[in-house]
């Protein structure tokens, strides 16, 4: 499941809006997408003790996603992509990342560890795409699990988990084992995630060695 090869398809839901959005600061998009990872991260901490969060924070998650993918619409239409930018948008979906998996990793929903080792995959996979692109390889979006998978996700599962829930299968029980919905997610994050980061490693290792074979 990799839907950011597939970004171009979503245009048909960004390119009107931006193109209304054309005179605001992408920057501001930005900001505003961050704040709604943040509210998100709550919500879903809190969605524990009350459940309709999983919706609303399920909502809140897609909405912070599409504020991700609309600031680099706008800042193309309006002739203001820039290096700076760009940096920014790299620097706030580490950030999204961290308080809407985090959210969960740390709730109730949620084995500590096995969150940790979730956000560890998602930033490594991460870091390997942008790593290849220092080097002067190009930059990575393949592998298992990216940016878009890890957004539609963590709106579906809350949703899962909600209904789930109210259809009295909230908790799975595996021999002497119990798991929630939210847990399965979680673990995903943390097997695809540091797959897609080894993944990547090895085609920039393949790459620059290819490369230097040349010379």
């Amino acid at each position: 499941m990799v839907l950011d090869g597939h970004r171009d398809k979503a245009d048909f839901a960004l390119t009107p809006v931006a193109r209304r959005l054309i005179k605001v600061n992408p920057n501001y998009i930005s900001w505003a997408g961050l704040l709604l990872a943040l509210a998100a991260g709550i919500m879903l901490y809190y969605s524990w003790h009350y459940e309709y969060l999983l919706l609303v924070g399920a909502l809140v998650v897609i909405v912070s996603g599409y504020f991700d993918a609309l600031d680099g619409k706008v800042a193309k239409l309006a002739g203001k992509a820039s290096r700076r930018g760009d940096y920014l948008d790299h620097v706030f979906d580490r950030y999204a990342d961290v308080l809407m998996i985090g959210g969960v990793a740390v709730s109730g929903w949620c084995d500590p560890y096995l969150g940790l080792l979730a956000l560890v995959g998602v930033l490594l996979t991460s870091y390997m795409g942008t790593q290849a692109q220092a080097i002067g390889a190009p930059r990575l979006y393949s592998g298992l699990l990216g940016r878009a998978d890890r957004v539609v996700l963590s709106t579906l599962f809350p949703i899962i988990q909600f209904v789930m829930l109210r259809a009295g299968y909230g908790i799975i029980g595996i021999g002497t084992f119990s798991v929630t919905w939210m847990e399965i997610m979680i673990l995903y994050f943390a097997v695809m995630g540091n797959a897609t980061a080894i993944q990547r490693a090895i085609i920039t290792w393949r790459a620059i060695t290819k490369e230097d074979g040349r010379k």
